[in-house]
């Protein structure tokens, strides 16, 4: 089976008896109750009747639904049922400064906006009431000043499903907002499941989902690579499901035992979160036999570290870098060869190649926009089918991104004679002096133990280094040693994790880091393409 009609797949999946058991860390936002396992039939139940509480509420037919909460999959399942009853979801993430998640809920301007009575009181402090960006306000948990509660929405039944043309939005999320608001971007059935989901829900050998595989995932379930995930995830029919909506490490741990997965997806940063647990006794990750990771590159020493802890001969990671316009446009596949220090691959930054039949890539000057050759650095853009329809309340913005028929990706790099793609930067953050991404990586494996390091460009001075570690501190010795043979850098800035600026998806926002700390949050790039 293959995906198609988001608003009755759950339905379709349960009669022909899809068999998936779903785990998860804690219980859904959207209703009462402790549960924390389904069926795909009694997740079937749950989308019918969320479906009746939002006509209830309003929504209709082509109305515009915002979805802003705590992070959890339930995101997809409320998307799902505002599909069913013809209306176009807006998956927000609950990470969203007030004043940022306020300029989004203005573009949208939604018929009906979910949410819990936290973000609402949130919102009302900071001064942006996001009740007032929206028709009708529904709140989860509990009535709420000027917002239906779960009684009032109780016990109506879901109006018959209503179907779309393919090239109508279907459902609209938002890119990560590393560089400053994020901006909205609405796709289609033809292009996130018709070009994405139908792709990926295919049997691969080595890399295609197995009736018997046990997966977790730790992920942004507020972004489009979880909607797309969910449409695969059901028409494959694997084992089980491990849904961990906080990546703790002590209290995934447990979960993760229980269930030993055999393919794991998660964020880059879930990844550097849970790389403790790769380091005891018996740990769970001893089964997979596949890592996938999306969003963001995933530095070596954590590559190394989930490689090497699996016992099966051939593990492999896959890597997707792509963009929430887009969907993947790149896979490459690290081994434990490949990814160690005197390894025959060439680094975390090389993308892979292009994926198959799908995805074009073509590099330029990002002054000129003249094309440049094989092997020289430029601006990488793309031709994909898979391209989402406009950016809500930005369509200038959406057209501007446009450079005679291709899409400029806003990303720096090189495309090879062999057909790879190394990542340099994003252009708004480049600097003249190196790759930020590529010291980074340089940095973090000459520095074992460390969490996280981000180096920021700065107009005129040298870049600023930013080490993450457990407890703030970094001896000096180790830096000045690791530190050897690289053009010149600022002295180190060492905080800890929950110090710096992240968007929904884990990523650091680097304008918001270097303002935090110098003041000032210029860079060295134009920002023509964020």
């Amino acid at each position: 089976m293959k995906p198609h009609d988001m608003g009755v797949l759950f339905d379709q999946c349960a009669e022909r008896g899809a068999s998936t058991r779903f785990h998860l860390d804690r219980p859904f936002d959207l209703g009462p109750g402790t549960r924390t396992e389904y069926s795909v039939a009694q997740l079937a139940v749950l989308v019918r009747d969320f479906a009746g509480r939002l006509a209830a509420a309003g929504a209709g037919p082509g109305d515009r639904v915002a979805i802003v909460k705590d992070n959890h999959w339930d995101y997809d399942l409320l998307a799902c049922a505002a599909v069913r009853i013809g209306a176009v979801p807006a998956q927000l993430s609950a990470h969203l400064p007030p004043d940022v998640l306020a300029v989004l809920l203005g573009r949208l301007r939604p018929a009906l906006l979910v949410t819990t009575r936290a973000l609402l009181e949130n919102g009302r402090r900071a001064g942006h009431d996001p009740a007032g960006l929206a028709n009708a306000v529904l709140a989860l948990d509990g009535p709420a000043p000027g917002a239906l509660g779960p009684d009032d929405v109780r016990g109506h039944d879901a109006p018959a499903p209503r179907s779309r043309h393919d090239d109508d939005p279907l459902v609209i999320h938002h890119t990560s907002g590393t560089t400053g608001a994020p901006k909205l971007v609405a796709h289609s059935t033809r292009t996130i499941i018709g070009k994405l989901a139908r792709f990926e829900a295919v049997r691969y050998p080595r890399i295609g989902l197995r009736r018997d595989d046990v997966l977790a995932n730790a992920s942004a379930f507020a972004h489009g690579r979880t909607f797309c995930w969910t449409a695969s995830v059901l028409c494959l029919d694997p084992r089980s499901v491990t849904i961990l909506s906080r990546p703790d490490p002590d209290l995934s741990d447990p979960l993760l035992r229980a269930r030993p997965p055999t393919v794991v997806e998660a964020l880059p940063a879930a990844y550097v979160r849970l790389r403790p647990l790769t380091r005891r006794l018996d740990h769970a990750f001893r089964d997979v036999r596949l890592f996938i990771s999306t969003y963001d590159a995933v530095h070596p020493p954590v590559l190394r570290a989930y490689l090497e802890a699996s016992t099966r001969r051939g593990a492999l990671w896959m890597q997707g870098w792509g963009q929430t316009e887009t969907g993947p446009l790149t896979l490459r596949f690290h081994t434990r060869r490949s990814v160690r220090p005197a390894g025959t691959g060439s680094g975390a930054r090389n993308l892979g190649r292009p994926v198959p039949v799908r995805t074009r890539l073509r590099v330029v000057d990002p002054d000129t926009l003249r094309p440049v050759r094989r092997g020289c650095p430029g601006l990488l853009l793309t031709r994909t089918p898979a391209r989402a329809l406009t950016y809500p309340g930005e369509a200038d913005r959406w057209a501007a991104k446009h450079i005679d028929g291709w899409w400029s990706t806003g990303d720096l790099g090189i495309h090879h004679r062999d057909g790879t793609v190394t990542l340099l930067d994003r252009e708004v953050d480049r600097t003249p002096q190196l790759s930020c991404l590529r010291t980074e990586d340089l940095l973090e494996d000459r520095l074992p133990g460390v969490l996280e390091v981000v180096v920021l460009a700065r107009p005129g001075q040298a870049p600023l280094p930013v080490v993450v570690t457990e407890d703030g501190t970094l001896d000096t010795v180790r830096w000045r040693t690791a530190v050897t043979g690289l053009p010149p850098l600022q002295p180190p800035t060492v905080l800890t994790w929950r110090q710096l600026p992240r968007t929904g998806t884990g990523k650091v926002r680097r304008g918001a880091l270097l303002r935090q700390l110098t003041g000032d949050a210029g860079t060295c790039g134009s920002g023509r393409w964020t």
